[in-house]
């Protein structure tokens, strides 16, 4: 098996680094579940299918984490989305980043799962010890931007999404909260001013006494196939 790491910048200095063996993309994963059914609805109209149960938690392949400033997609209709990630290091550290899981749209109106894999997760290179952040949870705010002109897109707080003590306790379950692991929160609402087809995407995790986690990438559409 192909092993892909990351290295990530914690807030002293040191560098924590995963051998990445298991991505999951967290779905419909807002705590008001109550709000999570209607949106479910709306992509209903969408074309986008129901899930059997919320919240969802998608297997992802391994090299689809990536540290990414440029990713390349195969049409328009592809976006990010703004999420923070629960990774377990190479120690057993469980570790928070800022993330942006980019969805192929298109895509999602056939499978969502199919979707999660079509395009990378990407991830920033600063995190944060989670036991430092357990008191900071209603403080932590998700931002993103699209476009060179940085249009708002997304803003919440963490406490929006279902927490990562919650998901912790979901892997602990499936035998899966090991090194290696690395899990995706799901997102916040989008605004529906804003045209989240964007060539660029920037999304800030800000935690107070702490700092702030940022990635920022590009969006590349490939050749048009022949065929």
């Amino acid at each position: 098996m192909t092993e892909y790491k990351l290295q990530f910048e914690l807030p002293d200095g040191e560098t924590a680094t995963v051998s990445v063996k298991n991505v999951f993309n967290a779905g419909y994963a807002g705590r008001d579940q109550d709000a999570v059914r209607e949106h479910i609805e709306e992509l209903a109209q969408l074309g986008v299918p129901a899930p059997a149960t919320t919240p969802t938690m998608y297997p992802v392949a391994p090299y689809l984490a990536q540290q990414a400033q440029s990713i390349e997609v195969q049409h328009g209709k592809t976006s990010g989305e703004a999420e923070w990630a629960l990774i377990i290091d190479d120690s057993g550290r469980e570790l928070l980043t800022v993330a942006c899981d980019h969805t192929d749209r298109d895509l999602e109106t056939y499978g969502v799962a199919w979707s999660k894999n079509a395009s990378p997760d990407v991830l920033g290179t600063k995190a944060f010890p989670l036991d430092q952040i357990k008191g900071r949870y209603d403080m932590a705010v998700l931002t993103a931007w699209v476009g060179s002109d940085r249009q708002e897109i997304q803003r919440g707080a963490l406490t929006e999404l279902l927490l990562p003590d919650y998901w912790l306790n979901v892997l602990e379950e499936r035998g899966e909260r090991n090194p290696g692991t690395i899990l995706m929160s799901g997102t916040i609402p989008m605004a529906k001013d804003v045209d989240q087809f964007s060539d660029k995407w920037r999304v800030e995790l800000a935690i107070p006494d702490l700092g702030t986690a940022t990635l920022e990438y590009t969006v590349e559409r490939m050749p048009e196939p022949i065929g």
